[in-house]
């Protein structure tokens, strides 16, 4: 028997396990393929409405889906991998070992808290098991405002999502301009952006950066310093390292470098936020986000059904869709292969976007009601999202 081990349990993970179940049906019938899914977490957590999730307009549980059930055919197993070895194709984990055939390292990457004094113990992120039930669970306490560092695309989106159920929040841009990406890219939606902010009254601090954090306040490098025991970092991320993979090659985010099958080691695939992944056609790096990730991930899935049947692998030839905000319900902008879309429109088109990826059926069918009940009831917040 031949055995598939997925590292993770994000969108690279889930979609390598749907290309790999749509092509190895038979295999997996007959007993003669076997997938494991290692991951620390015991649900999938979908982050597409996370800013939904953070103003009280969606349940947090809508956006979490067990592992068992979304990908059945798995043995699922809660455990953090403690070691790779690619010449001995083993994996190491938290209870065992497990060989392998084909090895899938989805493991995501996490925000250098040790970049900013103070920030690791103190600082909240998004990223890892339980983080977003800390967050929701820490604002419902609040003392101070909550201070979000990084005014990147991130930032602005929890930024106006806690300023819609809280009194007080205070973005911390080290730049001289929020979403300085967009502006290049799309500078009427990057200036949608910053109204966005005003209207929701988020106390914008650009040119400045965090200098330390400690249990009651943030100093700020202009030496202000803002009370709270509350402090989101979206300041980015770094690769997670996985012991075992130190040889392969990295980029200076730490992420594993990919060929244009997305193999970075011999029956050794990676994609998403632990990979560095050309573009088809720039040949730069992939834009870090969950749209890449599941394309890149379904390629990875493609790419293992091909090996374990003997074949070689394809290229990654995914070119990207376009970008798109939306401001509360019914109020958004997109920009879709280049063509503008406003309003109801562009509210749905993102809405529809995110419940086709949804991995749980039953939960995606609840979103639109729940969105329209709360949303009577508690304003919307602003919400950015890069499509690509």
């Amino acid at each position: 028997m031949k055995r598939v081990v997925l590292l993770g349990g994000g969108y690279v993970t889930l979609h390598a396990y749907g290309a790999i179940v749509r092509r190895l049906r038979g295999e997996l019938r007959r007993g003669e393929v076997e997938i494991v899914v290692i991951s620390a977490d015991t649900v999938h957590n979908f982050h597409g409405f996370t800013g939904e999730v953070v103003a009280g307009l969606l349940p947090i549980g809508l956006t979490q889906t067990p592992l068992t059930e979304a990908m059945p055919k798995a043995r699922v197993l809660h455990a953090r991998v403690t070691h790779v070895d690619v010449v001995a194709r083993t994996v190491s984990f938290t209870g065992g070992d497990l060989t392998y055939d084909a090895l899938v390292v989805g493991t995501g990457g996490r925000e250098p808290l040790d970049a900013v004094d103070g920030l690791t113990g103190h600082g909240l992120t998004l990223r890892g098991p339980g983080d977003l039930a800390d967050l929701l669970q820490r604002v419902r306490v609040i003392d101070g405002p909550v201070v979000v560092v990084g005014g990147g695309l991130a930032g602005v989106e929890l930024a106006a999502a806690l300023a819609a159920r809280t009194t007080q929040v205070v973005l911390v841009q080290s730049a001289d301009r929020v979403v300085p990406a967009l502006h290049a890219e799309q500078p009427r939606l990057a200036a949608r952006c910053t109204r966005e902010l005003t209207r929701l009254g988020v106390d914008v601090r650009t040119g400045v950066r965090v200098a330390a954090v400690d249990d009651g306040s943030v100093t700020l490098s202009d030496g202000s310093v803002v009370p709270t025991h509350v402090v989101l970092a979206t300041t980015g991320q770094r690769a997670v390292a996985l012991p075992g993979l130190e040889s392969l090659p990295r980029d200076d985010r730490g992420r594993l470098v990919t060929t244009r099958d997305l193999l970075v080691a011999p029956d050794v695939w990676s994609a998403g936020d632990a990979a560095s992944v050309a573009h088809p056609r720039s040949g730069l790096p992939v834009t870090s986000n969950a749209l890449w990730a599941i394309k890149a991930g379904d390629q990875v899935g493609r790419n293992v059904a091909r090996a374990l049947r003997g074949r070689a692998g394809r290229p990654f030839r995914y070119l990207g869709l376009g970008q798109a905000a939306s401001f509360g319900v019914g109020r958004g902008v997109a920009d879709l292969y280049g063509f503008p879309l406003t309003g109801w429109l562009a509210w749905l088109m993102r809405v529809g976007f995110f419940l086709r990826f949804m991995p749980s059926r039953s939960r995606a069918v609840r979103v639109p009601g729940e969105l329209v009940r709360r949303s009577r009831n508690a304003q919307a917040p602003s919400r950015v999202v890069v499509l690509r």
